[in-house]
């Protein structure tokens, strides 16, 4: 018997099947979904220092451009009801090449988009698009960890998602110096080339055929029904949801109030939009050290109360003018920082409640997440593009992620998962010790740490197929 067996003998069976994985598989999953997250804030973000150009060059409003980041984001919600039960249907990686190839075409026909009206249409269709990227990525996690574990690798995620948006405005002026802002969806058409290359070559499937659902629409409706239905689940997404429009809304206003309101250039703005995403950077790494001593329940309630509380007094700084553009940095970067260990938690709690359906899942909590994003952040340019709009509804936004979560969600409710129980990508089986990723069981067979000690007859199982596997 290896030491692998030997390992599983005396220890049990795993919690998922990503604790089988090799040190050199784990690291190529990270790096792989974090390439394929990034594209859905490089879309979104990377030609936010263009706005004002875009205003003048088409020669209309500031909220006609703001629809255009808009129909992103319902291209993105929309995309997630498709693909995430297509996924469970399929399998990941038809969806996904998919829905890369669509963002692809239709960043290339944006270059040549003849007014805001084309433009805002070809932005939905690069929602789609991206909609597969952040679907699939989000569900291959799932199909390989759940509950703490999940959380831990989100974080480690999130990583990516707080460095793209520090990237894409920067590189966005970066190519704004050198061309005009077409060239930034120019850009946008190459890291999609890229990320099919990548996605072909370097992502193994997850989910393997004799596990995929195929009821049809019947059945997708049958699982969404499901998914409706548990109150805790649509709590959660909708806590995800309104964390993520308060995000948008400082997404969707920043170029303007930052260089309209505050007189800053496209360089300046850029370095000013980087060292907000520092705030959500640092918290969502800090949220793995967190998650050793504390639930992500209990993490996930002190985050929104700050964030909360910040984004009060980012709406008092902006009303009141006082402490000028510091101080609305400083609110800003807390509530930033409250986005960074809120994001993770609230998506891991409502999936590792649904690992049976991890793609439809996942799609539901993508599609409100930017749902509501498309909805609120408009507010934005309603009320002005200013900084006490922008302040209003980010304050909004925050205080309603928190009301749902304590009168919906009941956090104290919630079953907790011991962090001494929740196995990090660090602290995973060594990697001589490991059975590849390609082996690995789908979503629906990645039971928590709970129900693998109450199913006596998983034990066995798993313990004869990792035996077979390293004899």
């Amino acid at each position: 018997m290896s030491a692998a067996a030997a390992h599983v003998e005396a220890s049990g069976p795993p919690a998922t099947p990503g604790d089988l994985m090799t040190g050199r598989e784990r690291l190529r999953l990270v790096l792989v979904l974090g390439a394929l997250i990034a594209i859905g804030p490089l879309t979104i973000d990377m030609y936010l220092p263009a706005l004002p150009a875009i205003t003048a060059d088409f020669d209309t409003a500031e909220a006609a451009v703001q629809l255009t980041l808009t129909g992103t984001l319902a291209g993105l919600a929309v995309g997630q009801l498709m693909i995430g039960p297509l996924s469970d249907a399929v399998g990941r990686r038809v969806p996904l090449l998919a829905g890369l190839v669509l963002h692809v075409i239709a960043s290339a026909l944006c270059v040549v988009a003849p007014n805001i009206g084309t433009l805002g249409v070809l932005r939905v269709l690069q929602g789609l698009g991206t909609a597969a990227a952040s679907v699939v990525a989000m569900a291959v996690v799932r199909d390989l960890f759940s509950g703490t574990a999940f959380a831990r690798i989100f974080s480690r995620l999130m990583l990516v998602m707080g460095a793209a948006p520090v990237l894409a405005p920067t590189l966005g002026s970066a190519v704004l110096g050198w061309t005009d802002w077409r060239g930034v969806f120019i850009a946008l058409a190459v890291i999609g080339i890229v990320l099919v290359v990548l996605a072909a070559f370097r992502l193994p499937e997850t989910l393997p055929v004799h596990r995929r659902r195929s009821g049809g629409v019947h059945g997708t409706v049958r699982v969404y029904r499901s998914l409706l239905r548990d109150r805790t689940f649509v709590g959660l997404v909708g806590v995800a949801g309104l964390a993520m429009a308060a995000l948008f809304a400082y997404v969707s206003g920043s170029s303007f109030v930052f260089q309209e309101e505050y007189g800053l250039d496209e360089r300046q703005f850029g370095i000013v939009f980087g060292a907000g995403a520092v705030g959500l950077i640092g918290a969502s790494q800090l949220n793995v050290r967190l998650l050793r001593r504390y639930t992500p329940q209990r993490i996930l309630t002190t985050a929104l109360t700050v964030g909360t509380l910040a984004g009060l007094v980012l709406l008092a700084v902006a009303a009141t003018g006082f402490g000028g553009l510091p101080a609305v940095l400083a609110s800003l970067w807390v509530v930033l920082a409250a986005s960074g260990l809120a994001m993770p938690n609230a998506p891991a709690l409502a999936l590792s409640r649904h690992g049976e359906a991890a793609g439809t899942a996942a799609a539901l909590l993508g599609a409100v997440q930017f749902g509501i994003g498309a909805l609120l952040a408009p507010l934005v340019g309603v009320l002005g593009n200013g900084s006490v709009g922008m302040g209003l509804v980010i304050a909004g936004g925050m205080a309603a992620a928190l009301a749902v979560l304590v009168l919906v969600v009941r956090p104290a409710r919630l079953p907790a998962v011991p962090a001494s129980e929740a196995v990090s990508v660090s602290e995973a089986i060594p990697a001589s010790e490991a059975v590849p990723v390609s082996e690995a069981v789908p979503a629906s067979e990645a039971v928590s740490v709970a129900e693998v000690a109450a199913a006596s007859d998983v034990g066995p199982a798993a313990r004869t197929s990792v035996r077979a596997m390293s004899e």
